[in-house]
């Protein structure tokens, strides 16, 4: 009977200090999120995070993505009612975060003071672009620019100038030579389409995107394939692309140019911790480490721009850090010029419903492959 008490006993004290232990380690051994970032980005990101955690407490971090362009990612969210199967939202329109923050579906970021304020508040003028949630609720990773790709020697072979604007993928050599992605299916569209609207107005813009539409030979299952389809010469340009992914493929050896055109929307890539996370202190975790310059490295050398000022993309000649400021047109750090924006969260947020039932109806439901 003793033997059995003493053995439950230290059976007990295991147990407890089992638990103890869980209690006090600075971070769960597990991280998961959800994300439209290209897996580009997010492996290598999480790769570099996992071998911080080691370094610094000797932690083995299980890491895991699930990729899903945002408005899926966001849908799958809310279906989760604040049970949520990860623990991070990665990427996309700020103006969702705030959708998902309304309903609860967020929990605030709570990183350090020094983290947090590391990172401006807003960039761009007219319309400044939120670099954090002032509530909490998320926060800004990398900027990333939405711009327009194109293959050099197609663009040559129509005997047309290269494109440096938007108006310039209206040009009638282009009609069906043109790949994009529906707004419904991808935020860089979601976001470039509501840079038309703000630039044009609601009818003028409109009926620029069906003019666009007229051109377009392809509309894409998801936004990571229009840099894809043009680098391989199926297409001759490419609409509302993130530097990074058509970077990818520049680095994949393919002959394929980048341009920003004015007023070309930003995304500080936000990321916010889900209400209900089973894994918080990880996921806090990995912001922060996101924000130091070891982090941010892990964007600087594959097409993205830092968040924070104190950084720049910058390496050896040679280097993937150099060829991305050298294909982004010689851009280091976005703090360093004066950065045009006209996209309005607060009317992409209201609109966003709106803007995709009228996709439907007015361009999806009509569109005939040219």
């Amino acid at each position: 009977m003793m033997r059995r008490t003493l053995t439950l006993a230290m059976a007990a004290v295991a147990l407890l200090a089992a638990s103890m232990a869980s209690a006090q380690a600075p971070i769960e051994s597990e991280l998961n999120f959800i994300t439209p970032v290209s897996k580009f980005i997010h492996d290598a990101a999480l790769k570099a995070f996992a071998e911080y955690a080691k370094e610094k407490w000797n932690v083995t971090v299980k890491v895991n993505a699930i990729p899903a362009g945002t408005p899926i990612a966001y849908g799958r969210i809310v279906e989760w009612k604040g049970k949520p199967e990860v623990d991070i939202f990665w990427g996309g329109e700020s103006a969702l975060f705030e959708k998902l923050a309304e309903q609860k579906l967020l929990q605030k970021v709570d990183i350090s003071r020094e983290a947090w304020e590391s990172i401006p508040a807003s960039i761009g003028k007219p319309k400044p672009i939120p670099l954090k949630d002032p509530e909490g609720y998320w926060i800004g990773t990398a900027l990333e620019p939405y711009g327009l790709v194109y293959h050099p020697k197609k663009i040559h072979r129509l005997g047309i100038p290269e494109p440096k604007d938007w108006d310039d993928l209206l040009q009638p050599k282009l009609k069906g030579e043109v790949a994009q992605c529906a707004p419904t299916r991808s935020s860089s569209s979601n976001a470039t389409y509501e840079v038309i609207l703000s630039m044009h107005g609601e009818d003028k813009g409109w009926d620029w995107l069906k003019k666009l539409a007229a051109n377009t030979g392809h509309f894409t299952a998801r936004s990571r394939d229009v840099p894809t389809v043009v680098a391989k010469g199926e297409y001759t340009a490419g609409f509302a692309v993130p530097s990074y992914m058509a970077f990818e493929e520049k680095l994949a050896g393919f002959d394929l140019k980048f341009v920003a055109p004015k007023n070309a929307f930003v995304t500080p890539e936000p990321m916010a911790i889900l209400a209900g996370a089973r894994n918080p202190r990880a996921a806090r975790a990995f912001i922060e480490f996101l924000l130091t310059e070891r982090g941010q490295k892990v964007f600087m050398e594959r097409g993205l721009f830092p968040i924070t000022p104190k950084y720049k993309v910058q390496g050896p000649p040679g280097s993937t850090a150099e060829m991305a400021v050298e294909f982004t047109g010689g851009v280091r750090s976005y703090f360093d010029r004066e950065l045009s924006n006209v996209y309005d969260e607060a009317i992409a947020a209201k609109r966003s419903e709106a803007l995709k039932a009228k996709f439907r109806s007015d361009i999806e439901a009509t569109w005939k492959k040219p």
